[in-house]
């Protein structure tokens, strides 16, 4: 079977070859309704858009770049679904690509640019070493989780204010003060988290106590349950680390919440399955990765400036606490 092309598409719709031609590469200069029929007929007759050809005509190759460390953490995995999806939404292709240390992340983008993308997400741990590198000129970032940068867009959950209300959720049930399991010093989210939580002691006058530390994974969580036995109350930086923090609590013999009340954050898929339940503060993971890939198509397409983007986090309350 021969390929549809573009006077099939023009021909099935009524119009002419040169507006398919814009409503394939997006232009603005054709009416909603004119759009709606053209795009009906390559639905109805299979066109699919020649990206080698439209790349020659238009210098895009409308490919976007996902850079990341890492895919077995909950977050990435479900951030790269959200990504994948967004971008097929909006006919672009989606190149990944991973880095391990400092010297990748030059290789990484190296590696994008040869593909031909236009622009690139940049996830989690992977956005240090993008701060630390100097990507290629006019290869448009996003980022997400940052601090501020002017040379690329940023998109974050609200950890800060998420962190408040899980210290205002504990303090609110009597706790004389509630002690963080934190997260490591490199991450920018952790460090968010940390902040959240001794500003919501600091304005409520509550004793602060020394933060302990763990790596986001459960055995950390479990380690340091020895260093949290006399606490009453603890903000977790992310379920998996609560998830050991529950086990070690209840080899101690100490009760969740009878003795000590626990709130984790994140809202993995399963917290509601920890026993017992885990309240928690929920990230949207959906969220922040189509708004990542939103946030990248405004500046390919509509040349927008860089910013920052923040997705709320909200508290969901489980028998934990």
């Amino acid at each position: 079977m021969s390929r549809v092309s573009m006077a099939d598409v023009a021909a099935h719709a009524g119009v002419s070859a040169q507006t398919v031609s814009r409503v394939v590469n997006a232009s603005p200069r054709v009416d909603p309704v004119t759009r709606a029929r053209v795009e009906a007929a390559m639905a109805a007759l299979g066109y699919r858009v020649h990206r080698a050809a439209q790349a020659l005509r238009t210098g895009r190759t409308r490919t976007i770049g996902l850079v990341v460390s890492t895919l077995a953490s909950v977050g990435n995995s479900r951030m790269l679904q959200a990504i994948a999806e967004a971008a097929s939404a909006r006919d672009y292709a989606l190149a990944i690509v991973t880095v391990a240390g400092s010297r990748d992340i030059a290789d990484a983008f190296a590696r994008l640019r040869e593909q031909g993308v236009d622009g690139a997400v940049v996830l989690n741990e992977a956005t240090r070493l993008a701060r630390d590198s100097a990507p290629p000129a006019g290869l448009r970032l996003v980022v997400v989780d940052s601090p501020a940068d002017d040379r690329f867009a940023i998109v974050q959950t609200d950890h800060a204010a998420g962190a408040r209300a899980a210290v205002a959720h504990l303090l609110e049930r009597g706790h004389p003060t509630v002690h963080h399991l934190a997260g490591p010093r490199s991450s920018f989210a952790a460090v968010e988290r940390e902040r959240g939580w001794q500003e919501a002691l600091a304005d409520a006058g509550a004793p602060v106590a020394e933060a302990v530390r763990g790596d986001w994974t459960s055995a950390s969580g479990y380690a340091a349950g020895a260093a949290l036995g006399a606490a009453s109350a603890v903000f977790v930086a992310n379920d998996q680390m609560a998830l050991g923090l529950l086990r070690a609590l209840a080899d101690a013999g100490r009760s969740v919440p009878d003795d000590v009340a626990v709130v984790g954050f994140d809202d993995v898929v399963d917290a509601a399955e920890y026993r017992p339940p885990l309240t928690t503060v929920r990230q949207d993971f959906d969220a922040l990765g189509t708004r990542a890939v939103e946030v990248l198509v405004g500046l390919l397409e509509e040349n927008a400036e860089v910013g920052r983007t923040e997705v709320p986090a909200t508290l969901v309350v489980r028998a934990s606490s």
